[in-house]
């Protein structure tokens, strides 16, 4: 593989594939990894879309708020047993700049959906879940931070969408792996990032009824497919 010829690990690289639009498939992925795998010391979720069209998935969730929300939700909580018990660790929720409220009378999309909309509410999403979930974990050990990591960075999705990128990805890169391996941040949890300083996320993320109402929905979404899995023995 690329990876293991780029980074001389090998055997040590192992590559897993997952639908990430599918509930049914993150929960398979996560029973794969709990299965072969006695630690998980860091999580990076980063899974990222932009749909120009409004689509639904297999679970009749919007598209763009299950890749780049929901299923990292549905993932981060049934590897929760491997990272907890594995502490110290990390989970690092690669969000973005572009952020807008979510708007709880239409999570969905269903009346006016937009592209940009729906990522900038995916998004907030993401830091929304950061943060309660890092008042959650509080005193376990596991962190969560969350970061938007460079400004248009040289994807395929970003020259899609805009027809140009204003950084490199080798930029995005150091940021997510400050936030990944760090000393400097071992014990900083429930922070949002602007590359490789701290920063302030939209202020609904900052609003713990939001937050828990999120949550909540998130759950109800998820429904059938967050019961625990059985660790490796």
């Amino acid at each position: 593989m690329e990876v293991q010829r780029q980074t001389g690990s090998g055997a040590g690289s192992q590559f897993y594939l997952a639908d990430l639009s599918s509930l049914s498939e993150v929960r398979r992925l996560a029973e794969q990894l709990l299965s072969e795998h006695e630690r998980l010391d860091v999580l990076v979720n980063n899974a990222g879309i932009i749909a120009r069209e409004r689509e639904e998935t297999v679970d009749g969730v919007e598209l763009t708020f299950a890749v780049n929300y929901l299923t990292h939700f549905l993932l981060t909580n049934l590897l929760l047993p491997l990272l907890l018990g594995s502490a110290p660790a990390r989970i690092v929720n690669v969000a973005s700049a572009g952020q807008s409220p979510v708007d709880f009378r239409d999570v969905m999309l269903k009346r006016g959906y937009g592209g940009m909309k729906a990522y900038t509410q995916s998004k907030l999403a993401q830091v929304m879940f950061t943060f309660e979930l890092a008042e959650r974990l509080r005193g376990t050990g596991v962190t969560v931070n969350a970061l938007h990591p460079a400004t248009l960075m040289d994807t395929k999705m970003v020259r899609e969408t805009f027809g140009h990128a204003s950084s490199t990805v080798q930029e995005g890169t150091e940021a997510v792996v400050r936030l990944a391996a760090s000393l400097e941040l071992e014990a900083v949890t429930g922070r949002y990032f602007d590359g490789m300083r701290e920063a302030r996320a939209d202020r609904q993320a900052y609003d713990a009824a939001a937050r828990k109402r999120l949550w909540d929905l998130s759950e109800k979404l998820c429904e059938g497919f967050l019961q625990p899995l059985a660790l490796r023995q």
